[in-house]
Order: C-alpha cells, then sequence, then structure tokens
C-alpha cells in the first residue's frame, strides 16, 4: 500500500499522490511506485525511463513537454529537498487550455502530469527530484514554453532568485509555441 492518498488537482487529470511513509528507529521506507495502485487511483500507465535532477535554491527548469508521437506523461517525486511544481495544460480544445497548477512537493509526495501538459518546477531548496516517464527522451520531439510568460500567470515563489538556463530563456509564449494536443487525448 505506498498510496496513502490520490487527490485530482483543479485540472482533473493532474493527480497529487501521497505515498505512505514507513519510519522506524534507522529512517524510513516508502514505494515510489507500484503499478496495480497507480492503475486504481487513475494513473493508466507504465514508464520506460527514469530520470534524476538536481537543481539548487532558485532553479527553475521547464516548461518543458513532448510532441506527439513522443508525448510523456510524468510522475515526479522528490527525493530530498522541496519545489513548486508547475503542469500547464497545451491541449487544444481543453476547457483547461493555458491554465495551469501548482503543488509544492517533498518527500512522500508525487505528481502525476499525463501528456499534453508543460511541465516545469522551481526549487525553493537544494532538490534531487525524480522523474518517472512514459515515452522516452527525444530531442527532436521536445518542445518548451517560457517559465515567465505573463498570460500563464504562474507565480514562482523565488522570483529574485530564479535561476534559468540560457535554452529555457529561449523559450517561445505559449501562444507561439508548437503543440500537437487535441483534448480528449
Amino acid at each position: 500500500m505506498p498510496i496513502k492518498s490520490a487527490r485530482r488537482l483543479a485540472i482533473p487529470d493532474v493527480i497529487l499522490v501521497e505515498n505512505a511513509i514507513f519510519p522506524d528507529d534507522r529512517g524510513f521506507f516508502t514505494e515510489l511506485y507500484k503499478r496495480t495502485d497507480s492503475l486504481a487511483h487513475g494513473i493508466p500507465y507504465d514508464f520506460v525511463q527514469v530520470n534524476l535532477s538536481f537543481s539548487r535554491r532558485g532553479v527553475v527548469r521547464g516548461l518543458h513537454y513532448q510532441l506527439k508521437p513522443f508525448e510523456q506523461g510524468k510522475l515526479v517525486t522528490v527525493v530530498s529537498g522541496r519545489v513548486l511544481d508547475v503542469a500547464v495544460d497545451v491541449r487544444k480544445g481543453s476547457p483547461w487550455f493555458g491554465k495551469h497548477v501548482v503543488a509544492e512537493l517533498y518527500p512522500g509526495f508525487a505528481l502525476w502530469i499525463p501528456p499534453g501538459f508543460a511541465h516545469g518546477f522551481q526549487a525553493l531548496e537544494d532538490t534531487y527530484l525524480l522523474y518517472l516517464v512514459t515515452k522516452e527522451y527525444n530531442r527532436e520531439a521536445e518542445r518548451c514554453i517560457r517559465w515567465d510568460d505573463s498570460e500563464l500567470g504562474i507565480q514562482w515563489p523565488l522570483r529574485e532568485e530564479v535561476i534559468v538556463s540560457e535554452k529555457d530563456s529561449k523559450c517561445p509564449l505559449l501562444k507561439e509555441a508548437e503543440t500537437n494536443f487535441n483534448y480528449p487525448i
């Protein structure tokens, strides 16, 4: 029973997962992913690649996605640290197109971001983030949206401390971004 609770956010396809943690004198144990439990909580995907990133406090990564047929769903979990995690709906025809949801993640919590969403986060402290993805990374299919697109209205909490890569600073605004997702996927 690794999943203690699963809650759909304001965009109901995005799910905040709280994993059961079993502490003892040595530390703790938790299951980050179990297929049967994930299926029971509305995450109907298998994962084909696992990624780990380290980000210093203030770093903003994103907002990233991959075009079809290489679209990725992501189960994102913090191993150590804390992030503000963001999912932006980029599915044309969706009632939530261009809208975003946020969740603060720290150890014990994960966020399911289905295909058709751009993903990004800001590290609120030095953070190790683990991503389980449904399709392998494909450089040619990779796309992004500017992290500070004013139309999205994302409130990054450490605005004065933002560290962003040169690549992410050159991403287009949502209105200029290439997407090939239709709602429903």
